[in-house]
């Protein structure tokens, strides 16, 4: 594991340039001059060219991209354009909400993505399996947002079951904290799960074609000890990669859901420096998400050769 971890390093190095890069640029490449939106309403040139000068805006973009790459080496993640405040507080602030939001998520994502996979990838009617394919598909082509605004409608202000607003920290109030994240969390977790659900489905059914999986039924095997133990601990595999593929979109997501429920999570603060410019922070956020949906994808493959024999880490098959 510690031979394919160093083997990885140079392509999560180039990973790493390349999206500090983009982050650097993205920002700046919007439309308008953030030196106009800081000086407020009404403001003279000498006032704007005095801003710039203050950020050190007037000096070379590449300038500027070392200056901020030096700072991050040395772990100086820069002072926010608005607030005057540093970036590391800013996120250290919200860190704690984005991620037990992402935790919950992920856990529910397994659990619906098992659950759509098992059912799919079992023997079932045609009537049973065509329902199932369709809330598959539904799941999987509704955006994040849109079911976002059903289950609150459903649950928030139809029913008023849960809190559709706000936030409580898990340990605060664990009783109280797990309402507000019940409803954000499934909004952005059915897609993903609907989408693990299917590719563990599809290895299944394939699995089921399989000698060994013969071999069991001719030897008498009840048909649920031959779905779980031989045709679901062979599909696992595509379990694991789905997972670690959605948590990119489980981070993008979590952008706009944040939005919605109004949670004082990672994504609201992206949102707020998107609105205001403010491009030392949104560039810190921009990378930051980057690098965790990386290592999300190493550790996917460590956690897929520790259960599947067959991968083998740093092996060209």
């Amino acid at each position: 594991m510690l031979r394919y971890l160093i083997l990885k390093l140079p392509t999560l190095a180039i990973v790493v340039i390349l999206s500090s890069v983009a982050a650097f640029a993205l920002p700046r490449l919007a439309p308008g001059d953030v030196a106009v939106s800081l000086a407020g309403t009404d403001p003279t040139q000498a006032h704007i060219d005095a801003i710039r000068t203050q950020l050190g805006l007037d000096r070379p973009l590449f300038a500027q991209y070392w200056d901020w790459i030096w700072g991050l080496l040395h772990g100086d993640l820069g002072e926010s354009y608005v607030t005057h405040r540093s970036v590391a507080s800013l996120i250290g602030d919200r860190l704690g909400s984005t991620v037990q939001l992402a935790l919950v998520s992920i856990v529910l994502v397994i659990l619906i993505g098992m659950t759509l996979g098992v059912l799919g990838g079992s023997p079932r009617s045609r009537v049973a399996r065509t329902v199932l394919d369709l809330s598959s598909s539904m799941l999987i082509a509704i955006p994040s947002f849109l079911i976002a605004l059903v289950l609150i409608l459903i649950f928030g202000i139809f029913h008023r079951w849960l809190p559709v607003s706000g936030e409580v920290g898990l340990f605060q109030d664990p009783a109280i904290g797990i309402q507000y994240l019940i409803l954000p969390a499934f909004a952005l977790a059915l897609a993903p799960g609907a989408v693990v659900g299917r590719m563990v489905q599809t290895e299944m059914l394939q699995t089921r074609n399989e000698e060994f999986v013969d071999l069991a039924k001719a030897k008498g095997v009840p048909p649920r000890r031959i779905t779980l133990r031989h045709v679901l601990r062979n599909s696992l595999g595509n379990a694991v990669v789905g997972v670690g593929l959605q948590v990119g979109n489980l981070i993008a997501g979590a952008v706009i859901i944040e939005a919605i429920f109004s949670r004082n999570g990672i994504g609201q603060l992206a949102v707020t420096s998107v609105d205001t410019r403010d491009f030392t922070t949104l560039q810190v956020l921009i990378l930051g998400i980057v690098i965790v949906a990386a290592f999300a994808q190493i550790l996917t493959e460590i956690v897929l050769a520790s259960i599947d024999p067959r991968v083998r880490l740093g092996s060209k098959q």
